[in-house]
């Protein structure tokens, strides 16, 4: 046997020693003594129109409304008699603290949670509710992640990991031990990825029971840790997340997680924001149950899988969680249709006269028009007097893969000049609710989106931080419910001035990237 032969049955007994160690952990896990044993609900309506066999395992259903109750009682319950009496502690701003919180009143453990300022009064009411003391500290997570190891260490307390833990991984893969007692047959497991707990705890569960069972991770595009890491074949930050699905949003894989995904997952799906809206609208449609975005995530994987599927296999989906405020649902009304393929957002030309609005209803030969933004623009006094009107509109699809394509080309055989938004973040999130205003001077005007944290005085602080150097020439702000602000603004900046103003945009804190050159900026609102 060579030397590289050794090695590999080396790292082949050390990996299956590693699996069947997660194995006993899993089957001994006594997270029934606070969980319930979730339903698998099949989703027939989803299953005649995607040609698949599809169920939904449902967390939802758990004493906290997401499977974090799983892991987190059973990393308590193996902690020693000295770590229960100093008590434990840990950061969260969501499912993580409510699932620790009442694990740790089940066992008579004092708990301590650290959430951002920025954290939902629900969720925050919640852990009361539950017994825990609630520190708010800082403005975002990373900020409230920071204080609870301080003051775990200060106060001889165990910090409680969210998902990069054994004893967490193994609690949360009883999802997947009830998954086979449920549904044997099962060809395709779908798991949502933040840090990768759920994910790492089904898959080596299901891989050492039925090698066969595909286990798929699906992530939010703007949060893919996942596949950052396998890329890098290593866990790596990601230099910013996307807030929309936020109990998935988190910068880098666990270490202890990714050892196990590597191994035992087979294959990642990321999806769009408006894919995960779709899902959330399908998961209501079947069950009457309003899933988080981070709860819908992997059925939306699942459609995005069926895509390209033969058809006829037998799929899960796990629904993580449902707890969302309520006012998000706005937000997720405006974009599911988009993610249906139901709409498409066009700017479109049509001739400065009158009769061209009726003119235009008609080439769309009968489809129903879900939005049309216009606003006349007196040109008498500019240099060029042009004799055409952009207007935003919005039209309903009929739901085929090839319906925007064959309006887009049945308008442009008409002739009409058009661009298409239907993909366009800042059309669809800002532009949209802003027609009616030109920028006809002369000023350097760019334009920039922001993220900010909500909190009281949030947006004064914001606009506080910006500095009165430049002057403000376009700003938009939408509050969707989230912990997380969106703002659109443009600022006057003379090319003498670009290094002194980005040194500043810079040092604010906030995350934010330019879209001076977004054509939905320059169709609209210059």
């Amino acid at each position: 046997m060579t030397e590289t032969e050794q090695q590999t049955l080396v790292k082949d007994k050390a990996l299956q020693g590693q699996a069947l160690d997660y194995l006993r952990r899993i089957l001994l896990a006594p997270v029934y003594d606070v969980a319930i044993e979730s339903d698998l609900t099949p989703l027939t309506k989803l299953s005649s129109r995607l040609g698949n066999k599809i169920f939904l395992k449902r967390e939802d259903q758990q004493p906290v409304h997401s499977f974090k109750l799983r892991g987190a009682y059973n990393k308590l319950i193996n902690l020693s008699e000295q770590q229960c009496l100093h008590g434990v502690m840990a950061a969260s701003a969501g499912n993580h603290a409510q699932g620790l919180a009442l694990a740790a009143h089940k066992l008579g453990i004092k708990a301590t949670i650290v959430m951002p300022i920025t954290t939902p009064d629900i969720k925050v009411d919640n852990v009361r509710r539950f017994g825990a003391e609630v520190r708010l500290v800082g403005k975002s997570f990373n900020e409230a992640q920071q204080a609870s190891v301080e003051y775990a260490e200060a106060e001889s307390k165990t910090l409680i990991h969210p998902f990069d833990d054994p004893d967490v991984i193994a609690g949360q893969g009883t999802v997947a031990k009830e998954l086979l007692q449920q549904q044997p047959n099962t060809e395709v497991v779908f798991v949502p990825v933040g840090g990768g707990g759920l994910l790492a705890g089904m898959a080596v569960y299901l891989k050492q029971l039925q090698p066969n069972i595909k286990v798929i991770g699906v992530e939010a595009e703007d949060s893919a840790c996942l596949k950052s890491a396998l890329i890098a074949g290593k866990p790596v930050d990601l230099a910013q997340v996307g807030l929309f699905a936020d109990g998935v949003a988190v910068k880098r894989i666990g270490e202890h997680t990714f050892d196990l995904i590597k191994n035992y997952c087979d294959d990642v799906i990321t999806v769009s924001t408006d894919e995960i809206c779709t899902s959330i609208k399908d998961i209501f449609e079947q069950t009457r149950v309003i899933s988080e975005p981070a709860g819908a995530l992997s059925l939306a994987g699942l459609q995005k899988y069926c895509q390209t599927s033969q058809g006829d296999e037998a799929l899960v989906a796990v629904l993580s969680g449902a707890n969302m405020n309520f006012h998000t649902l706005r937000y997720i009304s405006e974009r599911c249709e988009l993610g249906e393929q139901k709409e498409a957002v066009f700017s479109v030309k049509i001739p400065e006269e009158k009769g061209s609005f009726r003119r235009f209803c008609q080439a769309l030969a009968g489809r129903v028009i879900t939005e049309f933004n216009y606003r006349y623009v007196d040109r008498a006094n500019t240099s060029t007097r042009v004799q055409q009107a952009n207007i935003f509109v919005g039209a309903r699809l009929g739901g085929e893969a090839n319906d925007r394509e064959q309006l887009i080309e049945s308008l442009q055989e008409q002739g009409y000049e058009l661009t298409d938004f239907t993909e366009n973040e800042l059309a669809k999130v800002h532009v949209r609710y802003m027609i009616g205003g030109k920028n006809t001077s002369s000023s350097q005007e760019r334009i920039f989106r922001f993220q900010f944290p909500e909190y009281p005085g949030a947006l004064e602080n914001f606009l506080d931080t910006l500095g009165e150097h430049w002057n403000i020439t376009l700003f938009h702000y939408r509050n969707h419910g989230a912990a997380f602000g969106q703002v659109l603004a443009g600022f006057e900046v003379k090319q003498v001035q670009e290094n002194e103003f980005f040194t500043h945009l810079k040092a604010l804190g906030y995350e934010w990237q330019e879209e001076t050159d977004n054509k939905a900026y320059q169709d609209f609102l210059t």
